[in-house]
């Protein structure tokens, strides 16, 4: 034992002489070379964090508040008891062709409007239909209305009101439209358009027959009146053709139900497809469902007066109304309530609804037939 460890003993220091006497080790023969140990990132700083569009903010578009700034001719505010007083105010009455919430809230806006450019009171009626409407200004329970086209002359043979201005949109068509070309512009008239569903075969009002079908409401120009015509002229009788028949009380209704498949067709304004709460309920909507066929050209709506109310109240409501139409934000509001662009005079075309409805009776619809 004592011999192993005198040669270990001999073995360590003979090592240590040999390392003494040698040439002294560098730092760099023992480290590993640089090209072996990937640089450190220096594209993106390692505390930075890149915006990217999960993590960036939405912009939430603000609504332009519609500027109403009072008339310079604004009446004398009127005695309580006098039409127009709070006790007492202007009613107006909407037809339900849209979403019931967006009528609320605009037409509650334009009452606003009003009685501030005007210094008189406005209150605001939407009709559970389109009939109920036309009856709110027969009583005199409201003495302003934004009726539909067929509900005018309705009114007009039942009750004389006075039409007083037509609703100007920008027109919206769609591939089947003739009128294509004016897409955009500024127009007193729009179309009734038949859709179905993409996969449902119907390419022709023929196609119909025996089919469930959609219609907005009875007294509904291009959603019921126009296109019944329509039909009986393409040898579709609208009374006996179809397996079922559905009132669905709006165009977006209509819509959705054919979506849907409640409907195997059904028929609306040109373009209900495009319409924005739709497409934000159902988004392949317009991949969906498809138009077959389009109409002809149909006088659009506007605003009417009851024959009992005070011309003075009239140019006071109309002078507003195209106030409001002037204003961006007041623009904004008539949008919201039935897409309204601008409005006109209707004395600039005082033919436009007796040309339209001499059509009507030619092909046998007369309103003034219709009314009790």
């Amino acid at each position: 034992m004592k011999k192993v460890f005198v040669f270990v003993s001999l073995l360590v220091a003979a090592v240590m002489l040999l390392t003494a006497c040698g040439p002294a080790l560098t730092p760099t023969a023992v480290v590993v070379p640089p090209t072996t140990v990937p640089p450190p990132p220096t594209a993106v700083p390692p505390t930075e964090v890149l915006p990217t569009e999960t993590t960036a903010p939405t912009a939430v578009p603000t609504p332009i508040p519609p500027i109403c700034t009072k008339l310079a001719d604004a009446p004398a505010a009127p005695a309580a008891g006098q039409l127009g007083a709070s006790d007492t105010p202007i009613t107006m009455a909407f037809v339900p062709s849209g979403e019931s919430g967006v009528i609320a809230t605009a037409s509650t806006a334009i009452a606003d409007c009003l009685k501030t450019m005007t210094g008189l009171n406005y209150a605001v009626q939407t009709g559970t239909s389109y009939a109920a409407a036309i009856e709110a200004m027969g009583s005199g329970k409201a003495q302003v209305g934004f009726l539909n086209t067929f509900s005018i002359l309705l009114a007009q043979a039942k009750y004389q009101i006075i039409p007083a201005l037509i609703n100007i949109r920008n027109y919206q068509t769609n591939d089947l439209d003739p009128d294509k070309a004016l897409g955009g512009t500024p127009q007193p008239f729009y179309k009734p358009q038949f859709i179905t569903k993409a996969d449902s075969g119907i390419t022709k009002l023929t196609d119909l027959i025996g089919k469930t079908f959609c219609f907005v409401d009875p007294i509904s120009t291009s959603g019921y009146i126009v296109p019944r015509i329509m039909l009986k002229a393409a040898g579709v009788d609208p009374d006996t053709a179809f397996k079922a028949t559905v009132n669905a009380g709006s165009h977006q209704n209509v819509a959705a139900a054919v979506y849907k498949g409640d409907c195997d067709a059904g028929v609306t304004y040109i373009n209900v497809l495009t319409d924005a709460t739709l497409n934000t309920t159902y988004p392949d909507l317009q991949t969906k469902v498809v138009v077959f066929a389009d109409g002809e050209r149909i006088p659009n709506d506007g605003v009417q007066y009851i024959k009992t109310l005070d011309p003075k109240l009239q140019a006071i409501t109309t002078e507003a109304l195209l106030a409001m139409a002037a204003d961006p934000g007041g623009k904004a509001v008539l949008k919201k309530l039935y897409t309204i662009d601008a409005f006109q005079k209707i004395d600039s075309t005082p033919t436009i609804y007796s040309d339209f409805l001499a059509v009507l009776v030619k092909a046998g619809v007369d309103p003034a037939t219709m009314v009790k």
